[in-house]
């Protein structure tokens, strides 16, 4: 089954889904949503997500949008194993914690960016200081961890937004 999947290329929080579904093999029918059309606001994409968002996943009858909702149920529902998003509670709560992190990376990100590109200001170099620390604190866990992925040995989906995330941001 083919799933759609509306996003926009740029935004991190979309790209980690589609890398956690081409990771599972699950084939992605993309559609790009353009924010600065205002796509998202047509009725027909409000019929689909009210909240009108990005990204927004549809499987069948199912819609579900926020990346971590997305990203947890692809793992759940076409995962062959639990290797890339545990089963265990104590191995996917190490995995939810960077997920959670990786919120609170994009929040310090958008701090920083969305004023210079909606609004054409400055950049705020406290804020852009705010965002190199908390990608330092990343970095000093792989120092600490010596792990070849964000928790231990295997690839997580925490490893493939965590990637989406420190390629947009650096």
């Amino acid at each position: 089954m083919v799933l759609d999947y509306y996003y926009i290329l740029h935004s991190a929080p979309c790209r980690g889904p589609m890398m956690v579904a081409k990771a599972l093999g699950i084939e992605l029918n993309l559609k790009k949503v353009d924010l600065l059309q205002k796509e998202q606001l047509k009725p027909e994409f409000v019929a689909i997500n009210p909240q009108h968002t990005v990204p927004t996943l549809v499987d069948g009858d199912f819609t579900l949008w926020e990346s971590k909702a997305i990203i947890g149920y692809l793992a759940g529902q076409y995962g062959k194993d639990d290797s890339i998003y545990p089963t265990d509670p104590k191995k996917r709560a190490l995995v939810d914690r960077f997920l959670y992190y990786d919120m609170g990376l994009h929040e310090t990100f958008r701090a920083w960016a969305h004023p210079v590109m909606k609004e054409n200001a400055l950049p705020d170099p406290e804020k852009k200081e705010k965002l190199h620390e908390a990608i330092d604190k990343l970095e000093q866990h792989f120092k600490r961890n010596s792990t070849k992925f964000v928790v231990g040995d295997s690839v997580s989906v925490a490893d493939h937004t965590l990637a989406c995330a420190i390629t947009t941001y650096r």
